[in-house]
């Protein structure tokens, strides 16, 4: 059986988030069945392309999504971020 997914690391790793702010960088890789190192650069990737920021509070992080942020691929330029969110984790509102 073939080892595909319709969706990447990146906005596995988004969704959740998306779902919670505080999670870890361990829990994260836990979640998506990758290795923490792994969710790291996907973290650095999103922040420096601008769709998240993070703020730490002693020794947590949180990290905060620019939802506004349009998606990278030219077919869906006009979508963003917020809208990926939404359609993924089936709330109205995120």
């Amino acid at each position: 059986m073939s080892k595909w997914t319709f969706l990447t690391n990146h906005a596995i790793v988004l969704l959740s988030l998306a779902e919670n702010p505080q999670i870890t960088g361990i829990e994260i890789a836990q979640f998506v069945g990758i290795t923490e190192r792994a969710v790291r650069i996907i973290l650095s990737d999103l922040e420096r392309e601008g769709y998240i920021s993070k703020t730490k509070t002693g020794k947590r992080v949180e990290y905060t999504i620019n939802y506004s942020v349009p998606l990278r691929r030219k077919l869906l330029q006009h979508r963003d971020v917020g809208w990926l969110l939404r359609v993924l984790s089936g709330k109205r509102k995120i």
